[in-house]
């Protein structure tokens, strides 16, 4: 007597493994169709060579345990998509408005200019904010003096050192001072306005698109308003 039905294929048990039908088209091996291949043979082995308990056990385990995971993995992907959905709904709140985000990079149109955040540490002496265009030239420097430890807000407004209305573009905030008897730069946050919301993939979630055609992950926001 032929003795395949004394044991059970593995290939039964893999998930991904296909089954081929009538029509010429394959499907995927579902818990279905594994249970009732398994009752089949069982009810057809050999009764002098029965199928070792051990050994359905550990396929059994296998299979059901390859599809639970498909199960879980289905199952997050779709709560995570649904979490970056509710992220973009609440996002587009933000239309219209300013946000301050990590970045020393903000934009002036029509002579708006753009305020912003120095995060220092502690004291700095003889704070300066110079402005700088795309080409890395200064085209205004406003002083602060000295400034205590915390958050320190500046605003520029758009015009050069003679008071000329700069052209529409990107401009950089970099701020100096002494610290400790020291000349460091100190990190610089800007507003920016938000024009538009765009939903991303899961993992990426949700993106800002602000004024210049620039665009920021929303877990770049540190602060709604300016």
């Amino acid at each position: 007597m032929n003795n395949v039905l004394g044991g059970l294929d593995s290939n039964l048990f893999v998930q991904e493994d296909t089954v081929q039908v009538v029509d010429g088209t394959e499907q995927t091996l579902t818990q279905e169709d594994f249970f009732a291949l398994l009752t089949e043979q069982l009810a057809n082995q050999d009764p002098t060579s029965p199928t070792d308990n051990d050994q359905l056990v550990a396929q059994t385990t296998a299979f059901t345990t390859a599809e639970g995971i498909q199960q879980l993995n289905d199952q997050f992907e779709s709560f995570a998509s649904s979490i970056t959905s509710n992220q973009a709904l609440q996002a587009s709140s933000l239309i219209g408005q300013d946000v301050l985000i990590q970045s020393s990079v903000g934009h002036s149109s029509e002579g708006s200019g753009f305020s912003g955040v120095i995060v220092s540490d502690t004291t700095t002496q003889d704070l300066t904010i110079t402005i700088q265009n795309a080409a890395g030239e200064i085209v205004r420097t406003i002083d602060a003096g000295t400034q205590a430890a915390g958050n320190i807000s500046f605003n520029w407004d758009g015009t050069d050192q003679f008071g000329n209305t700069v052209a529409d573009g990107d401009y950089v905030a970099v701020a100096q001072g002494f610290v400790n008897n020291q000349n460091q730069t100190i990190p610089v946050a800007v507003n920016r306005h938000v024009q538009s919301v765009s939903l991303a993939s899961s993992s990426q979630g949700v993106i800002l698109n602000l004024d210049g055609d620039t665009s920021v992950n929303l877990d770049n926001v540190i602060q709604i308003g300016s």
